[in-house]
């Protein structure tokens, strides 16, 4: 074992390095305070200084993450900063930034490239640069492999390189940083040593892959997985609607097999940062080996097309009771991606919302977990939450059930919303204020 990986490895093995953070969001912010926790000194860097403000008082700006963990992680050593030139100081160098689709649905890869770029001065003889944001295959080579060595830092030798995919699932009780196990692949064996070094440390079970290329393909292959599911389910839903069965009784039906089925549900479309957009990745990057994706991008459209349905739904509610969709009143219950949290990542709801404004619509919104519509980089409403109360439901024309919180309190809505669309198929009994969407 030569002498720089030999002191790496032991470095993180007894808790001597310092951990580097960079991008402090879903991802990112969990995996400090597990570092942190264990007692590992752990610096934070992000571009928005807003955050770092909060930050460094104590607040969280994640629901599910509690101010209190943030101020014992400061207690603990944390700190954050947005100067890029202290990960000089860190020993690992964990890349935790987004990773969108453009207007072409292309992967805009400038949170990558602008944060290897950032750190890239910086990088010294010793370090692991580890890579999480979802990608495409040949990324940490292509991408930050030659950003890395242009100061003559040799990968492998003199600093290490893995990709290690984020599998955060916000708002899910029965999962935590340190109980999902990480996959990670190296550039080098040399670079999958000093990895693994750094993870297993944090991370109850560390499964390696051969390259960082088999670990980029794993966690696509992961959410397409779901993206293909998700949209057959959802295509499902519209032939048995038009059928008169509903898909939720037969989806609950078919999981009691034990063997050789699993249950998704469908949905107003896909939310979140990884299925609406992982499965794009690949297929773009399968255009450069002249494949066509068309699983994928079948289930894309299928997916796609959930906002528009239920806008329809709506449309043939209110012609039901003559009213036009032009000039009503409409709620739109949920405008999280998922329920019980607050990410509002590629939420369908958002495009549902645009989609009715568009039509002429009175828009508004009631969430617990979203008080206040946020700036967002594509979408914008000046609005806040509206409260639940009797009079409130039964003044709007329509009610969208787009997420299905658990704070709702669904027989207040039941009883005094004029006209339901159920996108969730939370009400499972018939009631004639409710259509199915």
């Amino acid at each position: 074992m030569s002498v720089v990986k030999q002191s790496a490895v032991e470095k993180f093995k007894t808790k001597q390095a310092i951990i580097g953070i960079v991008g402090l969001g879903y991802v990112g912010l969990p995996l400090m305070l597990r570092f942190n926790s264990i007692g590992y000194k752990v610096l934070g860097i992000d571009i928005d200084q807003g955050k770092i403000d909060k930050l460094n008082v104590g607040e969280s700006y994640i629901e599910h993450i509690p101010s209190s963990s943030i101020k014992k992680a400061l207690s603990n050593g944390f700190e954050s900063t947005a100067d890029f030139s202290r990960s000089s100081e860190c020993d690992a160098l964990i890349l935790c930034v987004p990773t969108p689709l453009n207007k072409y649905r292309e992967p805009d890869m400038s949170y990558v490239t602008n944060t290897s770029d950032a750190i890239k001065p910086f990088l010294r003889e010793g370090q692991i640069v580890s890579l999480e944001s979802t990608t495409y295959p040949g990324t940490t080579e292509e991408e930050l492999l030659p950003r890395v060595e242009e100061g003559g830092l040799k990968v492998g030798k003199d600093i290490f390189l893995v990709y290690s995919p984020e599998r955060e699932d916000p708002g899910n009780p029965d999962f935590e940083t340190r109980t999902i196990p990480k996959v990670i692949g190296g550039h080098t064996e040399s670079c999958l040593e000093v990895g693994i070094a750094l993870y297993e440390q944090a991370i109850d079970k560390v499964v390696s892959v051969s390259s960082t290329k088999a670990a980029e393909m794993t966690k696509l292959l992961e959410n397409i997985h779901r993206a293909v599911n998700i949209g057959l389910v959802n295509e499902m839903k519209v032939v048995a609607d038009r059928m008169g069965i509903d898909i939720f009784e037969v989806v609950d039906a078919a999981a009691t097999k034990p063997f050789g089925f699993t249950a998704y549900y469908p949905g107003p479309g896909l939310g979140g940062h990884c299925i609406p957009i992982d499965p794009f990745y690949l297929t773009w990057k399968a255009r450069e080996y002249g494949l066509h994706t068309r699983f994928i991008e079948l289930s894309g459209e299928v997916n796609q097309a959930m906002p528009e349905y239920v806008v329809s739904k709506l449309v043939d509610g209110l012609n039901d009771s003559g009213k036009p969709l032009k000039g009503s009143k409409v709620l739109v219950l949920g405008i999280a991606y998922k329920k019980n949290v607050d990410d509002m990542r590629e939420s369908p709801s958002v495009e549902i919302m645009e989609l009715l404004e568009a039509k002429g619509c009175a828009v508004a919104y009631s969430d617990p977990h979203v008080p206040v519509f946020p700036k967002m980089r594509e979408h914008n409403f000046n609005l806040s939450s509206e409260k639940l109360t009797a009079e409130n439901i039964a003044s709007f024309d329509a009610i969208i059930l787009a997420t299905d919180h658990e704070k709702f309190d669904y027989e207040l809505i039941a009883k005094h919303g004029r006209l339901i669309v159920d996108s969730r198929g939370k009400y499972r009994s018939r009631l004639e204020n409710v259509i199915k969407a």
